[in-house]
């Protein structure tokens, strides 16, 4: 996977995989957001379920420095979106790493479900989640066909049979929906591809 931004010293990849670290704090910064839950899903930190896209350290409107964090949105209307930025905003006041930190909603980069690391993916189908499948780059986001029988080719996480049926593609979150596996009778839950 080719190196996608620089933030502060930072090269990372896609998920969040530092590569390279000009500024020892930014390596501090990402390990100690790779330990922020994801409120929903506490299996997955926030780092491996690709909502943080960078953060930069810069001087604070009154004297100082501050560090700003982006976090990207999974969607809009996200119900967990107050509880993370409070919880990453005190995991990193915690660090005493700037006189301020502000953790900011941004919408420059849009979130999509390959931004989840390998890591993330393998915690999700070991906490019962069927997490979504890749989206290739420059792909259309609907392919031609029946949408409903595009979603039912779904592994399920327990068993991994393709033997899934849809049961209601409303799940307890906006992105997720509810699938049933006929093979071991188990339901479940799968993040939507975005």
């Amino acid at each position: 996977m080719a190196p996608r931004r620089v933030h502060d010293g930072c090269l990372v990849r896609t998920g969040g995989d530092v590569v390279a670290a000009a500024d020892p704090r930014g390596a501090v910064v990402w390990a100690a957001l790779d330990e922020v839950p994801d409120p929903e899903i506490p299996a997955i930190s926030v780092v491996e379920l690709g909502v943080i896209g960078g953060f930069t350290f810069g001087p604070a409107p009154g004297g100082g420095e501050r560090l700003t964090v982006d976090l990207l949105p999974t969607f809009v209307g996200c119900p967990a979106l107050d509880i993370m930025r409070e919880q990453v905003g005190e995991r990193l006041r915690g660090l005493e790493l700037a006189d301020e930190v502000e953790v900011r909603l941004s919408f420059a980069i849009p979130w999509t479900s390959d931004r989840i690391s390998p890591e993330g993916r393998e915690k999700l189908r070991a906490s019962g989640f069927a997490p979504p499948a890749l989206i290739a780059i420059g792909a259309p986001s609907v392919p031609e066909g029946d949408l409903l029988s595009m979603v039912n080719a779904v592994t399920c996480p327990y068993c991994g049979s393709r033997s899934t049926t849809l049961e209601n593609p409303f799940g307890p979150t906006l992105c997720r929906a509810i699938y049933h596996c006929a093979n071991c009778r188990q339901p479940f839950e799968q993040f939507k591809a975005v």
